[in-house]
Parts: C-alpha cells; structure tokens; sequence
C-alpha cells in the first residue's frame, strides 16, 4: 500500500522543482529502496556544465552559500540548513525536500543562493540542483549558529561535538572496502522542520548503489556529545559478503615510532589514533591505528558486539604541535548497537598513504555471511561524535611505542597505560603473547610522570614477517585494563 503513494512517483522521478506537497512517512523511503532494489541499477548522472565539472579544489571552495538565506533562518528555528553547489569531485544531484505536518515539499535550487568570487557562470540551468547540505545550531554559543554536520559526497557525513572541529566521517554502507570498493550513494534527503525548542533534527535519506538500495533515518542531536540515532533498512540487489554496517573512515598518517618516515616538523598527524571495541564477551580491546606499507585488514570476530570507535585518545596540543589542524581537537566516533547484532566481526582497514589529506582508515561491522541477494537487513545504532566514552574502570594504552634495541637485535615494545586511582603497579601482572617468534624481558613498572604503568617487551619474529601481539594487565588474575591488540610486520 505505501508504494503506491503518488510521492513515491514523484521523488523516483528526481523532480525537486515539483510544485505540490506530498504526503511523507519513513515508510515512504522504504518503499522507495525496496522498488529501486527490484530495477537495474541506474547511475546518477555526473553532468555538468563546463565551467562548473572543471572546476579545482580552491575554485570550488570559492562558491559559498550566502549564510543571510540560511533554510528556516528566517523563522528563528533551532536549525538551520545552507546548501553545497554541484562540481568539482561532487557532480551528482541530491534532491532535497522539507518536511512538514506530513508532506514533503522540494527545496528548490537557485544561483542566487551562493556567492561566487568572479561571479556566477553564465547558463547555469535553474534547475541544477544541489550536491548536498550542511547543518547549524547553536551548539557552541546561543548567539551563533555553528556547523554541527554535514550530508556531502556519496554517503558520507561527519559531525562535530562542542568545541570541536570536524576530523573522521561516517557513511551509510561500506561495500568491498579493502578490496574492490564500491560507493553507494545517498540521492535523495527529506528533512523534517524542527519546532521551536526542539533539541534534535530528523533526516531521512535514499540510498542507492550497484549491489543495493537503503532507506535511513538519523535523529541528530548536537550537544557536548553530538548524537546521531540511526536505523536504517538495505535491500541487496545481490549477494554482499564485503558488507560495512556503520562505517567509519578516518585519516592516520604518523605518530610514535613512524615519524622516522616522514620528514614533519610534527610529532604526530591522524584525526584518530586507535580502535577501540567493546566485545560481547565484556572484553574492551585497544588496536593502535598504524599507516602500513601495504594494505592491511584486521578481523575481530565477535558475537554481540557493545560498541566499537575510532577513537582520537591523545589531546594534548603539544603532542601535535599544528595551530591550523588543531588534531586534538577532533573528535573520536562510537558506534552504539541498538538490538542484537548477532554474530559478525568488526573489520579493520588500513590503507598506506603519503600525505595527511587521504582517508587511509575505514572500520565497520560485518554481519555474519554478509547480506543475501532478496533478503532485506535492518540495522539500529548511535554515533556518537565527542570525547572517548569512558564506560568502565579499566586502565586505557595512552600511548604505544616501538624500536630496535640496537643490541639483541630484537624489537622493542614500550606500553603506557593509565590506571585507576585505587590501584597500584606492585598489584599487578603483565600478560604478553605473540602468535609467532617469541616474547622476551617482559617488564612492568611505574610511571611518575603519567601516574600510570609502563610494560615493556622485547619480540623476536625469527623467519616470520607478521606477528600479531597481545598484552593485558591482571590483579589476582583478573584483568584490569583494555586488551592491546598489535600487528608487528618485518
């Protein structure tokens, strides 16, 4: 019954000009996916007019919405939309609709929306549409509306928390990352107007690719911790092993001991430095980001995962030492399940890169056996961007170190964790295994200067060119911090 509502005609059509408003529910974009997933695919169409598909990163960046026709400005609503032009790399439509008391209504693009440093090209079609869209709210102060989020670029999206500045992003479906990937994209968006007083804005999109078709819901809500409460539902045009359920993607380029490779006035450039996953089996593991020669997947197989992030731990300015980037104020991203997510594995993807402007970093969810062709998949969770969450009293790695000791010849590993208040390094006991070569002068000690613990190891990898490490602190046989998860590689 919900697909045949005339709304769904008119937005498979893309007709963001259309006049009239039509009824809206959630169930109108699932409909909609479901439709689209039972036709061949059709790819948005990238054309553009000349002046606008030539454009470079810095002519693009020079076409800037004009903040005084913010979307609901006018009113004084708690939110506001600004818009993104179409061209350079982000030449696909996005049609964009209002939604209010229950029907949509198309956010109609104009030229005289933006302003272009040497003036707008001529001939741009009034019906050009838009690339994407950015949200505002009062999140730092009542007098200013900051960017809280953004929708720009396939699936992509990022956030930022109070005080923070934009760093790692999100996307909706992750396919083939590591491999062959594919892209799916988010074409069509309908966001519900906000009342006045309200704390969060609803937006729901329709997401389209190759090997699937989705429709999502996202609650946001900005604060000291930006929220976003997503539920979405994909249907498989066929059979999806590679599946990334809530992706992340994040940008690692040197800390610690890699610095060596690059010739960088800084000591460190990643917007996030770690993996953290807390597993069903009530562990909670740490896996140092690394920027590797090649490229590396990492598995985690779990069942009923409680949450997983790419966390940006470190947050002292003078461990970065960049007043422009301003890294320790990025923020990090935990992924919340919602339900069970049954058995499946966390996916680690990281990818060598020689510069601090490529996304080298992807983590995401697997469901076991991937998604079956025909077979729709429902998914809820929350993002939230922000601070680490600090859910338990286990003692964290703050920081992880590693070299050659120049006289056995072996690596050397240096672990700082911090620790409760309550407990004390003489309690403790340090448990390090490699699954190849072998583990020597193991050591754990205190460290004044982070009132925390210190463990040191040495590895000898012999023949073998990957080892994976494990270390944890025990009292009385019980652990008391994170598990540090690490791939040594020759």
């Amino acid at each position: 019954m919900i697909a045949a509502l005339p709304f769904a005609a008119v937005a498979a059509a893309g007709a963001a000009e259309a006049a009239s408003p039509s009824r809206f529910s959630e169930g109108v974009v699932r409909a909609m996916a479901r439709d689209l997933s039972r036709r061949p695919f059709v790819p948005q169409s990238k054309e553009l007019p000349a002046a606008l598909s030539r454009l470079s990163y810095d002519e693009y960046r020079d076409i800037r919405f004009n903040p005084a026709q913010a979307y609901w400005k006018a009113e004084g609503l708690p939110f506001q939309l600004q818009f993104f032009h179409r061209g350079h790399l982000f030449k696909e439509r996005v049609d964009l609709f209002e939604v209010h008391d229950g029907r949509a209504t198309p956010i109609a693009y104009s030229a005289s929306q933006f302003n272009f440093k040497h003036g707008a090209p001529a001939g741009l079609p009034p019906d050009l549409g838009f690339a994407g869209f950015r949200i505002h709210s009062q999140i730092n102060t009542p007098e200013y509306y900051d960017e809280v989020a953004v929708f720009l670029g396939a699936s992509y999206f990022r956030a930022v928390a109070k005080g923070m500045l934009y760093g790692l992003s999100a996307r909706g479906l992750a396919i083939g990352s590591g491999e062959k990937e594919e892209f799916p994209v988010f074409k069509s968006f309908w966001i519900e107007r906000p009342k006045r007083g309200d704390r969060s804005l609803t937006v729901h999109a329709l997401m389209d690719s190759q090997s699937c078709a989705g429709a999502y819901r996202f609650v946001i809500t900005p604060g000291e911790t930006t929220v976003f409460d997503v539920r979405c539902r994909i249907f498989p045009r066929r059979a999806i092993p590679n599946v990334g359920v809530a992706p992340l993607t994040s940008m690692f380029f040197f800390a610690g001991d890699a610095t060596r490779r690059f010739d960088d006035f800084r000591p460190r450039v990643h917007d996030s430095d770690g993996l953290s996953i807390a597993n069903g089996a009530g562990e909670r593991i740490w896996r140092p980001l690394n920027n590797p020669g090649y490229v590396q997947l990492s598995d985690f197989g779990d069942k009923g995962p409680r949450g997983y992030g790419l966390i940006q731990r470190e947050r002292r300015y003078q461990s970065y030492q960049d007043l422009e980037a301003r890294y320790e104020r990025r923020p990090s991203l935990w992924v919340e399940p919602k339900g069970s997510w049954g058995a499946g594995r966390v996916r680690l993807v990281e990818l060598p890169t020689q510069t601090e402007f490529d996304d080298n970093i992807v983590a995401f969810w697997t469901p076991q056996g991937g998604l079956r062709a025909g077979r729709p998949a429902d998914f809820a969770y929350r993002l939230n961007w922000g601070a680490e969450p600090r859910t338990t009293g286990l003692a964290r790695v703050i920081d992880t170190r590693a070299g050659l000791n120049a006289i056995t010849r072996r690596r050397h590993f240096v672990i700082d964790f911090d620790l409760p208040a309550a407990v004390s390094v003489d309690d403790l006991k340090a448990s390090v295994t490699a699954s190849a070569g072998k583990v020597h002068d193991v050591t754990l000690h205190s460290n004044p200067e982070t009132q925390g613990a210190r463990l040191s190891f040495e590895l000898d990898p012999r023949q073998v060119r990957t080892v994976e490490l494990r270390a944890e602190l025990v009292r009385s046989g019980k652990p008391i911090s994170e598990v540090w998860l690490y791939r040594w590689t020759a």
